[in-house]
């Protein structure tokens, strides 16, 4: 008996969505479970050479909860690529500015840093309200616990 791989054209069948609501969550755990739905690690059928994920709604971003002291503690980095152009902001501020950095940040962080990688970040969306405009591929809602 052999080892199933998956191949482009199983990754292409099953390919689900999943909606998040991330109101009052703590970051850290949404963000480890939208990884694991993007990565397709929750699937039997998991390669890891072959996006076998799916896609993933995270709604209510600007009201995901940070424990501890991260409000203020937390650093956000963003270099411009030219010299002196490091730029750092608290949670607090990026909260306030574009909430779901927040979210998006978190998740990019725990997905492979590869061109794989990329190609799984680009199927997770994350609004900072309560609506999203992905009703139409009936999302299937998960709780996070």
């Amino acid at each position: 008996m052999s080892t199933f791989m998956a191949s482009a054209q199983h990754a292409a069948n099953g390919v689900r969505w999943h909606l998040i609501d991330a109101n009052g969550q703590v970051l850290g755990r949404i963000a480890t479970k939208a990884s694991r739905l993007l990565q397709g690690k929750h699937k039997p059928t998991y390669t890891p050479f072959i996006d076998t994920g799916d896609h993933v709604i995270v709604v209510n971003a600007a009201t995901v909860k940070l424990t501890g002291r991260k409000e203020d503690q937390k650093i956000y980095r963003q270099h411009s690529g030219y010299e002196g152009g490091l730029r750092e902001e608290r949670a607090r501020i990026v909260r306030a500015k574009k909430p779901e950095r927040l979210v998006e940040e978190a998740v990019r962080g725990m997905l492979p840093k590869t061109k794989l990688g990329e190609a799984m970040y680009r199927k997770l969306k994350v609004y900072a309200g309560p609506d999203h405009p992905h009703s139409a591929q009936k999302p299937s809602k998960l709780e996070v616990a």
